[in-house]
């Protein structure tokens, strides 16, 4: 597949995608997906705080050859193609759905020299040397062979080329999801969130993991800094509720209860969700790695 691809291709061929990937390709492009193009404008706000200290450490240049991992809806593209304004950026994603809503917002914006294409990162055939900057912003978690991934990525970038993304720490330490998890957990059976180390949004979570994978794909000068962020949920807990309850997870773990069990599963968490209520909104601590490395 080129990296010109569109849309409209359809979907991937089997050899575009890894073999321990093609779940998360169906969820991306499912309901997963979906959801997360109508939250677009909530997610952005969500990483409001840990969006710039990422652009930030990924040291975008005005011709910066930029690429973006796990893109998404395109917000961190756009804000590449913004300080890459002489240069380009290209962002991949499993995701048809929400690659559609990215080059909605980039031509929206104006931003020409950023394009995007539907790939499996894990594989996907970059040219030797092609980026100066690969950043991703909570998009290598997933991958079934993060160390193949790692390695293609290092491939792609440039000798002295710099990697930065964030990735979460240890769930205990995210109050975006234990908050929520405390208040359902008598009322629904709460989602398996994977094995340490599995593909899932922990999998990075431990630094020494990072540290080695990223020594093995052929990376040097690796750093990680943990942050620690509020991250805004909703103006109130009533909008609050309605964005967590929306989630594709929230929705099967509440369509495996009664009515009755649903309705106090749901008046427990926008309690909980209240409770975090402020002058900004509703806002739940999170905990990220944010890494640097280049490459050898």
């Amino acid at each position: 597949m080129s990296q010109g691809a569109t849309e409209a291709d359809g979907p991937l061929p089997p050899d575009e995608v890894a073999a321990g990937n093609t779940a998360q390709a169906q969820a991306w492009n499912g309901a997963d997906g979906q959801y997360w193009v109508r939250q677009r404008e909530n997610l952005e706000a969500r990483y409001r705080r840990l969006t710039p200290q990422l652009m930030a450490a990924a040291g975008v240049r005005p011709d910066s050859r930029v690429l973006d991992v796990g893109c998404g809806s395109g917000g961190t593209s756009l804000a590449a193609g913004r300080a890459a304004a002489e240069g380009s950026v290209l962002g991949v994603d499993l995701s048809r759905p929400l690659l559609a809503e990215a080059r909605q917002q980039a031509a929206a914006a104006g931003l020409s020299q950023v394009t995007f294409a539907e790939g499996d990162a894990q594989i996907h055939r970059f040219a030797d040397g092609a980026f100066d900057v690969v950043l991703s912003r909570f998009g290598v978690m997933f991958f079934a062979d993060p160390q193949a991934a790692f390695r293609n990525l290092a491939r792609a970038l440039r000798p002295g080329g710099r990697l930065a993304f964030l990735c979460w720490r240890e769930l205990r330490e995210n109050a975006y999801l234990t908050v929520p998890f405390a208040a359902l957990a008598p009322y629904v059976q709460l989602p398996d969130l994977g094995a340490p180390g599995a593909p899932g949004p922990f999998s990075l979570d431990a630094a020494d993991r990072i540290t080695a994978l990223l020594g093995g794909a052929g990376f040097e000068e690796i750093s990680l800094t943990a942050l620690d962020e509020p991250m805004w949920v909703g103006t109130d807990a009533d909008d609050a509720l309605a964005a967590l309850t929306a989630m594709p997870m929230a929705q099967e773990m509440l369509s495996e209860v009664g009515e009755e069990t649903g309705a106090r599963a749901r008046a427990a968490l926008r309690d909980a969700l209240a409770a975090h209520q402020g002058p900004d909104g509703v806002t739940l601590g999170c905990a990220a790695w944010l890494v640097t490395a280049l490459r050898r």
